[in-house]
């Protein structure tokens, strides 16, 4: 993905709704110095500073989504106690639908504190109940499902063991899916993986894999093995393993492919699996394709570790980040359907949009005068550029000399040009009705009338201008300079 379909991705974000089911938690942070030892224990004493409480497990997988611009509805049984309030309280302020969340008398709100000095944990303290929600809990999640009227796009499924997620509800969550023919997105706990059989993903981590498989991944070898047998045994669409320093392994039923790791700088791995929950299935919701959306969320993952505390990521900062994987060059080439969105941003910033073509062989100085011609008549140039194919239908075999993958890269590299394409056609007419440029430039060995386009252009009030070519100054005449003063050799 390029910077400009990732934009056009989060756009889409406004439109969409996620259901999260899962054990919802609270994460406790007390935050404090450490310059001494208890005279009672050898043990540091914190002088608290600050201390915040935020939504975790489940609810920190809602939290993400909310920050990369989605809806979000959560569902969960938690309990009918002080801290099962604090939560509800929470995801009402941060506008997290929560008509599926029921407090259970007896049953014990899950808090983990954690106490850090100098960004560093130094304790944690669990406040849990791990015992199976009972029937009607259980059954409370089913009815939700089936009276649910919302349209979701995607679910995704939190698990922590803490008893939500039951054989019961897990099948009625799947079966719900199949009838909404969305997808279910996993991220599973424990030794029994059987449960989750249907799934559409499931995001386990290496650890997790094996504990539930009993294998030990030492290598790509084992890897595989583990991958593909757990692709098989429970009809998944598709597994994504995170592999912390080793980046992340995507499994299809086309292959498997890896992803390095994204991190620069590791502070806190805690809550990096909800991201990468977050952002795949607001992949899949999106309609991006499995290794799109699996790169997406290896970068929000490498993000989220360099954070201290359960954390999450917007949609800005995996923007941001990922830009920095590409040079400007690689920046400037776009797909046409990319350039549409490009140019959609640029003209509502009142921009005048340029357009040429052609073949661009052999670079030579007439070129880049063309070029820096016709950028001159607008703001932004984007030059339509014949692909290998297009020309060896339109010159003959032999031609081109260059690749379109090293000439689109040399244009790329010119000041002058903003965007390029590679289009397959013999014409660029199907470009241009997606470019829609305000001026359509050639060279002036053309008429006007000659001009492929001129119609469409100006039926929108565009315009063409024809530039003279700097005279004797073609790949034709390279060429058999070439072959003259090489023939005898």
């Amino acid at each position: 993905m390029n910077s400009f379909e990732i934009e056009d991705f989060f756009s889409k974000m406004s439109n969409l709704n996620a259901l999260v089911i899962g054990d919802l938690m609270l994460d406790e942070y007390v935050w404090g110095r450490t310059d001494r030892i208890s005279p009672e224990a050898p043990v540091q004493v914190v002088d608290v500073v600050k201390e915040d409480m935020r939504l975790g497990g489940a609810g920190n997988v809602a939290v993400n989504l909310l920050e990369l611009g989605c809806h979000v509805s959560v569902v969960s049984v938690i309990g009918d106690d002080l801290d099962g309030h604090k939560l509800v309280d929470i995801t009402n302020n941060l506008n997290i639908k929560n008509d599926g969340i029921f407090l259970n008398q007896g049953r014990k709100t899950t808090r983990k504190t954690r106490v850090l000095s100098s960004n560093q944990q130094v304790l944690r303290i669990d406040r849990e109940c791990r015992i199976d929600i009972d029937e009607e809990a259980g059954n409370a999640i089913i009815a939700y499902l089936e009276t649910c009227r919302e349209n979701f796009q995607v679910i995704l499924v939190s698990d922590y063991l803490k008893g939500v997620l039951t054989n019961k509800v897990l099948k009625a969550i799947f079966a719900f899916s199949r009838l909404k023919g969305i997808p279910v997105v996993v991220d599973p706990k424990g030794e029994n993986y059987s449960k989750y059989c249907g799934a559409t993903l499931l995001t386990p981590n290496r650890k997790e894999v094996e504990l539930a498989t009993g294998v030990k991944i030492v290598d790509d070898s084992s890897l595989l093995e583990v991958g593909n047998s757990l692709m098989g045994e429970l009809k998944l669409g598709a597994l994504v393993i995170t592999r912390s320093e080793e980046g992340m392994s995507i499994f299809t039923q086309e292959g498997v492919k890896h992803l390095p790791t994204q991190a620069r700088e590791v502070f806190d791995v805690t809550g990096a699996g909800d991201t990468v929950l977050a952002l795949l299935g607001l992949g899949l919701a999106a309609g991006l394709n499995m290794m799109d959306a699996g790169w997406l969320s290896n970068i929000g993952a490498g993000v989220v570790v360099g954070k201290v505390g359960t954390s999450s990521v917007s949609s800005t900062e995996v923007l941001e980040t990922a830009k920095q994987q590409y040079s400007d060059i690689e920046q400037k080439i776009q797909t046409a359907k990319a350039m549409a969105v490009i140019l959609e941003h640029k003209r509502a910033k009142g921009m005048k949009i340029i357009f040429t073509n052609g073949c661009f062989d052999l670079l030579h100085v007439g070129h880049v005068k063309y070029l820096q011609k016709a950028r001159q008549l607008g703001d932004l140039l984007v030059l339509g550029l014949n692909s290998d194919a297009s020309i060896r239908r339109l010159k003959g075999d032999k031609r081109p000399l260059l690749d379109e993958s090293e000439r689109a890269q040399i244009l790329a590299a010119l000041g002058c040009v903003d965007y390029l394409v590679v289009f397959e056609e013999d014409t660029p007419l199907e470009l241009l009705q997606s470019i829609r440029p305000d001026v359509l430039v050639k060279g002036g060995d053309y008429q006007v009338e000659e001009v492929v386009g001129k119609e469409l252009v100006e039926s929108y009030g565009g315009r063409v201008e024809l530039i003279q070519f700097v005279e004797d100054k073609s790949t034709t005449n390279i060429v058999e300079t070439i072959i003259q003063r090489y023939a005898d050799e």
